[in-house]
């Protein structure tokens, strides 16, 4: 099959556009992930069986909530700069060339940057049909819908 031609064969990733909203997540969440900068790149050439972003993390940033995928598998590859993996089980520091995956159902999970220059890394997922996020710091469930977007609600099942 070829290629649509407004799909690029091949770009720098720095250089494609970063995601208009910085979370999807609703208020009070979403100004946590201030410091989070995404630029979705599985998304330009087209891929939906898994997704790629070149992720940015400003000192102080949040990649996302501490959470965990019912289906999904998640995995970060470190390019520049030392985040803090923060998990349920521990705190791991990284550093460029360090990676580190998370098997759905796994433990939880994010990083946090807390030195003051900019981390740089890859993070990539499947996009499981019928996956949902838990949030065990946070009063928030997630619910991936059949349209590819994500439902939250309070974890009693109340809407935001």
């Amino acid at each position: 099959m070829d290629q649509p031609p407004s799909r690029p064969l091949a770009l720098r990733a720095a250089e494609a556009a970063p995601r208009a909203r910085r979370s999807n997540y609703p208020e009070p969440f979403a100004s946590r992930m201030a410091g989070r900068e995404k630029r979705p790149l599985g998304d330009l050439f087209g891929l939906t069986n898994f997704g790629v972003n070149l992720t940015r993390l400003s000192p102080g940033g949040e990649s996302a909530l501490l959470h965990r995928h019912s289906r999904q598998d998640e995995f970060v590859y470190i390019l520049d700069g030392a985040p803090t993996l923060v998990t349920d089980k521990g705190e791991v520091a990284l550093g460029p060339g360090m990676c580190a995956g998370f098997p759905a159902g796994g433990v939880a999970h994010q990083l946090v940057n807390r030195t003051e220059r900019d981390v740089l890394y890859l993070e990539v997922g499947d996009r499981s049909p019928g996956d949902e996020g838990s949030y065990p710091r946070d009063d928030l469930r997630a619910v991936l819908g059949p349209d590819g977007r994500w439902g939250f609600t309070r974890k009693d099942g109340t809407p935001w």
